[in-house]
């Protein structure tokens, strides 16, 4: 999701803000006075008052007028605030904007999103090591290790996809390293992405294998396609 979609929801009111705060504070470097007066400044904002004074921000607080105007000028040098100027009927005055804020907490939200990814990426690789182990009977190789690195991060293949390889060398009992880059060469030459996409290609082919069979075969066994023969 781009930054500005998610601040323009922020602002729109589509995300909860104070629940949103409370629980990433400490990640934005707040601490809990900062976070305090973020809150009322909010607060004031909501009941149309756009730049309250550090008095009345302070009579809602615990904190002198003093401690208020350091704590706010903190803030602003640490862009989590910005004062900006504001025109009206050719009137001008002054507000508090919170986007400088907004933007660093739709940084940490897309930043946590991400390590969240990487963490399924990196048990889904995991999963897949162990997958291939057990079809295989034995640990693998370094070399056989390496192949599959290569298929995840050189060649990119989702490893949904990889197992769905897995499967049909399994199932064409032809369980090799070699077998299964030939497949997944020929589902990336052929545009296949996803595992359906992979089931419709492989069917495609066994039919094929089925329509050049001898007519007088009376096996019902499935056609097994040859990978390597194409």
């Amino acid at each position: 999701m781009d930054k500005d979609i998610m601040v323009s929801w922020i602002e729109a009111g589509m995300i909860q803000i104070p629940a949103l705060l409370i629980s990433k504070y400490r990640d934005l470097g707040l601490d809990e006075k900062e976070l305090a007066l973020i809150l009322q400044i909010i607060s004031f904002k909501e009941k149309g008052n756009e730049f309250p004074t550090p008095k009345q921000i302070a009579e809602r607080m615990t904190i002198s007028d003093d401690d208020c105007s350091s704590i706010l000028r903190t803030l602003v040098q640490h862009e989590m605030l910005k004062i900006e100027q504001q025109s009206q009927k050719g009137v001008g005055f002054e507000t508090y904007s919170l986007s400088p804020l907004w933007y660093k907490l739709a940084e940490e939200m897309m930043k946590e999103k991400k390590q969240g990814k990487l963490q399924n990426v990196l048990q889904e690789e995991q999963d897949l090591y162990t997958i291939f182990e057990k079809e295989f009977g034995r640990p693998l190789s370094p070399m056989e290790c390496e192949s599959l690195a290569m298929w995840i991060d050189q060649d990119g293949q989702e490893p949904a996809l990889i197992k769905a390889a897995l499967r049909e060398a399994v199932m064409s009992s032809t369980l090799s390293f070699r077998y299964i880059d030939r497949i997944l060469f020929e589902w990336k030459k052929n545009g296949v992405q996803t595992v359906e996409q992979a089931k419709i290609h492989s069917l495609k082919y066994r039919k094929k294998t089925k329509a050049s069979q001898s007519t007088h075969s009376t096996s019902k066994t499935m056609p097994v396609y040859n990978w390597l023969e194409q």
